[in-house]
């Protein structure tokens, strides 16, 4: 049997003449997908698989179909002849375009075999002559493929067609099996005493030869070192580094990424011309000084080493210069360019330095990097990346970072070994504040803890911009969204479009808590212990300003007077309530509804919803007096006048149910405020910390200004138990009777997840009578086609900005850049322009 391995990421070219068996041999060792036939494209394009005036339109839809499977790493296999050096030339590109490897695997049937099997197909009319003709452009092409730019060939003869077997195996930059845990060394320069000072304050246990040479080093609790690239040059101790390197590599305790002083190293150690320049020369003496076998062994270790490597399931990514997300797992020389040298700008600074290009500011990925080849002061976190050179060898420090706890440590450099070509000082850092267009503009991709990554459309993106450039607050006042809110499945019952059946449906299996829906206007409140902590935390430009009461939309709710009087009243709740010590923080971030809707949306009530009531109280029952009077006169309109005097008590409850969202305010006088959940605080979110526990908090702040705070009414109910789901219901009906808007009911845990994944954070069970607000006051006549609404889009909407906002706030607790926390915000407003049924 002959074993032909593959990588398991590559692009496979079947090369054989017209009867070879190519397409046999592709359904025996490939899937039913991974095989694209340049004749079934063909028939794709022209209804017959043997019409070769369909041949270029046939081969762009297989390159287009093989660029689609290769951008989303699957192995592909084209299965066309390919004995022409131009077809194979495609093939190559396209790869190469994907930054895979491409393989070639060559069926040299006999030309008698190939005529033979022609002739036994019906539908092959060509004859033999071209078969002879692919089998004479096979011959004159064979001794020169892998010229071509093929990274394996592999001819099979009969029997070997036959016997074959095809292994795949991982590209050596796939070692997404090992999950760690890991510690990720930066540039180490042959700083051999700060390499060793710094694995044993990591925990590894440095093992030395007879000579005190250090050797091996493993950590007891099964941690591997993750080192680099860079460890030659500059420093006092080159060899010594890279017999530690190459020790604790053999032994499976260390992953090493070469860097760019390795790659000129190699070179220099296979006798080509370079310049000695940057710490080469240095090395190049020291090494001399060993025995040409440790040489030997240096040279074909550093030539082995992988560009990058891909670990953790994909989770994290590790390459000397860093890697953009596109070139992650693959395998070309541009990919391993990138990741030796990075990305310059073509331009040199004043110190004769290339200018690189800062592609970690751009990164949307999903997986950490870790990276080095930049020194830098202090390492910072910028998109889920860091670069973890802090100059050991121009006197920094040599850093490390454990992973996955991101902690950092590093210890301080014995003394200076290179005195820097630029001056070793802090870096510009991006300010905090540092808001660019280009963060939000165009399609952009969010990673979010809760639910993974998360795509804003370019449309989506744009129209968030004029809402917040135009309507909004300062982002430094917006830190978190919330998010839009599904109802629940359509109920079936008769006379009601919603009902909290469907809701304990939903949440099955899952203890629930329904919370009452207030009559007023979402709001997010954040305030501040005083003046001095809103200039330090969140960059006041105003020293009277603590805080911020803001829509769902980032508008803010009253004016700069009227919201100082109101977080006065808050902070004042917050001190009686113990809350700041007790939480141990300096400013809350609250969700809350503002009461009442009309200190909002007094405007939308005077303006949309009073005069439809007018009108319609005043049309209504003239209609209805009119048909009256013609029934008496004995004509037929018994049916309209029904319909319409029910129109006209619908527009008596229409009135009196806008009318419940208004009562008198002056300033504050009649404002009220019933918060439901604590956000976040410094250093800590409070998304995973139960709804019981929310509303006790929320309490406790009723208390202490009962004026000020509305409680917010709930019950729990256990969706597994009929008494409980019975008392659930009863609750809801009483409620929404007395004319409560509704309830929305949510897991009692907060964050949940299911089978599926995030459960939703909460579903709205509306009133009968508040639903003619949404839907009309003649909505109860039209219940049947009312029932027919699509609710997994907005379902799916709610999700997404639900693991948007908790994602701000994780940003925001964790003390990040405004611009950090920003990112998720503004994707909350983009989901928002979704056309999405609005009265869902």
């Amino acid at each position: 049997m002959s074993a032909i391995t593959i990588p398991d990421l590559c692009l496979v070219a079947l090369v054989g003449a017209s009867g070879s068996g190519k397409s046999t041999f592709a359904a025996r060792h490939f899937g039913p997908f991974e095989t694209i036939s340049s004749d079934y494209c063909r028939g794709l394009v022209s209804n017959d698989e043997n019409d070769q005036s369909a041949t270029a339109d046939a081969f762009d839809v297989l390159g287009y179909i093989a660029g689609r499977r290769l951008q989303r790493g699957l192995l592909t296999v084209v299965d066309a002849t390919n004995v022409d050096r131009h077809a194979r030339a495609a093939v190559i590109a396209l790869a190469r375009e994907h930054d895979v490897p491409c393989i070639a695997i060559v069926l040299d049937v006999e030309v008698a075999t190939a005529v033979e099997r022609n002739a036994a197909r019906p539908d092959r009319t060509f004859g033999a002559k071209v078969v002879k003709r692919h089998a004479d452009q096979l011959r004159r092409s064979l001794r020169g493929l892998r010229k071509e730019g093929f990274a394996g060939v592999h001819v099979l003869r009969e029997p070997d067609i036959e016997a074959a077997e095809i292994v795949r195996e991982p590209l050596r930059t796939n070692r997404s099996d090992l999950r760690g845990p890991f510690d990720a060394v930066g540039d180490i320069h042959g700083c051999l005493p700060e390499l060793v000072s710094l694995l044993t304050d990591l925990g590894y246990v440095v093992e030395r030869d007879e000579h005190g040479r250090p050797v091996d080093a493993s950590h007891p609790e099964g941690r591997t070192a993750i080192l680099l690239g860079d460890l030659v040059d500059r420093g006092p101790d080159s060899p010594g580094v890279l017999r530690l390197a190459m020790g604790m590599a053999a032994a499976g305790h260390a992953l090493v990424v070469p860097g760019n002083h390795e790659n000129k190293l190699i070179k220099a150690l296979r006798g080509r011309h370079v310049q000695t320049s940057h710490g080469l020369a240095e090395t190049l003496a020291q090494l001399e000084a060993e025995p040409e076998e440790f040489r030997t062994q240096v040279l074909g270790w550093l030539d082995g080493l992988p560009s990058h490597l891909v670990l953790d399931g994909g989770a994290l990514v590790v390459a000397h210069a860093g890697l953009v997300e596109k070139y992650h797992g693959r395998a070309s020389g541009r990919v391993r360019s990138f990741a030796l040298y990075g990305d310059t700008t073509g331009e040199t600074d004043e110190f004769g330095l290339p200018v690189r290009y800062p592609w970690a500011r751009d990164y949307r990925g999903r997986a950490m990097v870790l990276y080095g080849h930049t020194p830098t002061p202090e390492p910072v976190w910028e998109n889920n990346t860091m670069c973890l050179d802090t100059g050991a060898v121009f006197g920094g420090r040599l850093t490390a970072l454990r992973y996955p706890e991101r902690e950092l440590v590093s210890v301080p450099a014995e003394r200076v070994y290179y005195e820097p070509v630029k001056p070793f000082g802090p870096a510009a850092a991006r300010p905090d504040d540092d808001l660019v267009l280009g963060d939000v503009l165009g399609k952009r991709v969010i990673d979010t803890g809760v639910m993974g990554r998360v795509t804003i459309g370019a449309e989506q993106s744009a129209g968030a911009l004029e809402v917040m450039s135009r309507f909004a607050m300062h982002p430094r006042w917006v830190p978190y969204l919330p998010p839009t809110m599904a109802p629940v499945t359509t109920s079936t019952q008769q006379g009601v479009l919603e009902h909290p059946d469907q809701a304990f449906d939903a949440y099955a299996g899952v203890p629930v808590i329904c919370e009452e829906k207030h009559m007023g206007s979402r709001g997010v409140l954040l305030v501040c212990r005083d003046a001095e902590v809103a200039q330090r935390r969140f960059g006041a430009d105003a020293v009277e300003r603590t805080g911020a009461v803001y829509t769902r939309t980032g508008r803010a709710f009253f004016d700069t007077h009227l919201t100082e009087s109101l977080l006065a009243k808050v902070r004042g709740a917050v001190d009686q309530a113990g809350l700041w010590d007790e939480l141990g923080t300096d400013w809350l971030l609250l969700d809350a509804e503002v009461l009442p809707w009309s200190a909002k949306a007094e405007g939308l009530l005077q303006e949309r919803y009073a005069p439809v009531g007018a009108a319609a109280r005043v049309a209504l029952p003239v209609a209805v007096d009119v048909l009256e009077q013609a029934a008496a006169r004995g004509q037929d309109v018994e049916e309209l006048l029904a319909r319409t005097r029910q129109r006209a008590v619908g527009a008596e409850a229409f009135t009196a149910a806008y009318r419940r969202y208004q009562w008198p305010t002056e300033g504050l006088d009649g404002v009220q405020v019933a918060p439901f959940q604590l956000l976040a605080s410094e250093g800590r979110t409070w998304f995973e910390t139960d709804h019981a526990w929310h509303l006790a908090l929320a309490d406790r702040l009723v208390a202490a200004d009962g004026e000020t705070f509305r409680t917010t009414r709930r019950i729990a109910v256990d969706p597994d138990s009929a008494s409980s789901r019975e008392q659930g219901v009863q609750w809801w009906t009483d409620l929404v009777e007395a004319g409560g808007e509704g309830m929305v009911v949510k897991p009692m845990a907060n964050l949940v997840r299911g089978r599926r994944g995030l459960l939703q954070p909460g579903l709205k069970v509306r009133g009968p009578e508040y639903l003619r607000l949404i839907y009309g006051p003649d909505y109860p006549m039209h219940l049947d086609r009312l029932r027919d609404r699509s609710l997994g889009r907005k379902r799916q909407l709610a999700l997404r900005e639900y693991a948007l906002g908790l994602e701000s706030l994780t940003r925001l607790a964790a003390g990040e850049p405004l611009w950090r926390v920003h990112e998720p915000v503004f994707g909350v407003l983009a989901l928002e322009s979704d056309p999405v049924d609005p009265r869902l």
